[in-house]
């Protein structure tokens, strides 16, 4: 679904006074959070508390819901650095009308910052997460972006040839933040990001190095993606690369 608006349509997004409390309640952000309910399709996982964390990037504040309870509901240091990295390299990187891809969305500010710089943007992730990443995507972007961003289930290596059918689904990059820490189902993370990578398809991997499996990780990535460190951020550990596949 694109939502475009001309500038006498002038959108509320997270960062306005109404929206920021500043100005007090709007018929507006009313609309705006009616509309939202009306579109949304997952639900919100009942976690017992969620926060309101504040982020700026492309020119907006963006406002997400994260809880401590599920390491699918808070934004980890790889994600702002990828989100700085698309803002800062926007026009290189061509990502007007990008087809975009991000697996782990996780609260979903990757998808936000790529859908606010002009990217058709699909945020995946497992099933339990989607409510959440659902709510923050249509929060920061409805009646904001061109193209209204789409939540799917993502589950690593599993039916991705119906799911994400190679004839039907093309992507321009294939995003992914902090999706490499100490779990069972690396193997299956570097099919997923091998699968979806089509001729001219270009991988954005950021991710905080903590242990050995990261860098045990790193050297298979680089075995069938021709590797590039694009930015590293010494002062959290995070490094940014881009992959293209290798084709024999």
């Amino acid at each position: 679904m694109d939502q475009c608006l001309n500038t006498a349509q002038q959108p509320l997004c997270p960062g306005t006074p109404q929206e920021d409390g500043f100005s007090g309640h709007s018929v507006e952000s009313d609309r705006i959070e009616s509309s939202l309910r009306s579109i949304q399709k997952f639900v919100p996982t009942d976690y017992a508390s969620y926060t309101q964390e504040h982020y700026r990037f492309a020119g907006k504040k963006i406002i997400i819901q994260e809880s401590i309870e599920s390491y699918g509901t808070v934004v980890w240091p790889g994600a702002t650095a990828l989100c700085q990295y698309l803002e800062e390299h926007t026009e290189e990187l061509n990502l007007q009308d990008a087809k975009i891809l991000e697996i782990g969305a996780g609260p979903g500010l990757v998808s936000i910052v790529s859908s606010l710089l002009g990217a058709q943007v699909t945020a995946t992730d497992l099933p339990d997460v989607l409510g959440n990443l659902q709510y923050n995507l249509l929060k920061n972007t409805l009646e904001c972006t061109a193209h209204l961003p789409e939540v799917k289930e993502l589950i690593w290596g599993e039916d991705l040839d119906q799911k994400f059918p190679k004839s039907n689904f093309y992507y321009d990059y294939v995003l992914a933040s902090d999706v490499v820490y100490h779990h069972y189902f690396l193997d299956k993370l570097l099919a997923t990001m091998v699968y979806l990578s089509q001729p001219g398809t270009v991988v954005l991997w950021a991710n905080k190095f903590r242990f050995s499996t990261d860098y045990d990780f790193l050297d298979k990535f680089k075995q069938v993606f021709d590797t590039t460190l694009v930015a590293e951020h010494s002062e959290s550990s995070v490094k940014l690369f881009k992959g293209i596949l290798k084709w024999d």
